[in-house]
């Protein structure tokens, strides 16, 4: 289970490094593709496959699923760690999630979200001031 926020750089060569506590679960391939919220979803292949297989399955004759299948599948990239650790974010992906230099990487269950750490430093404070309200909503879904 991927746990925790985690703050790493883009180098030069638009790598960035995987937290190590995660590698091990990435070593036998993991896919990169545009997220929501203007993050990065990063996961490893088996929940990719199960991701993908949902997206197939949804409604053809329906446009936003036209549109969501479009977004996460033509956005992934297969990548492969290198032996630090690290991997090439493409170019389109980059500037997709505005990363600039310093990139959050968040543990969220079943995937690693990549955010701009402006970005995700405006959106956790936006989400600790409507915590009450957020939760009060989940309440009706008996969380």
């Amino acid at each position: 289970m991927f746990l925790g926020e985690y703050h790493h750089s883009i180098d030069d060569k638009g790598r960035v490094s995987v937290p190590a506590k995660f590698r091990a679960d990435l070593v036998k391939g993991a896919v990169v593709t545009r997220g929501l919220d203007t993050s990065l979803f990063l996961l490893p292949l088996e929940e990719w496959g199960k991701l993908a297989d949902k997206l197939a399955g949804l409604p053809l004759g329906q446009a936003d699923a036209r549109a969501f299948s479009r977004l996460m599948l033509a956005g992934a990239m297969d990548i492969v760690l290198d032996g630090q650790g690290r991997f090439v974010i493409p170019e389109y992906l980059r500037k997709y999630a505005g990363l600039k230099r310093e990139v959050v990487i968040v543990g969220v269950h079943n995937r690693l979200e990549l955010w701009d750490e402006e970005e995700w430093n405006k959106y956790t404070a936006q989400s600790e001031a409507d915590a009450e309200k957020i939760a009060e909503k989940l309440g009706t879904l008996g969380v």
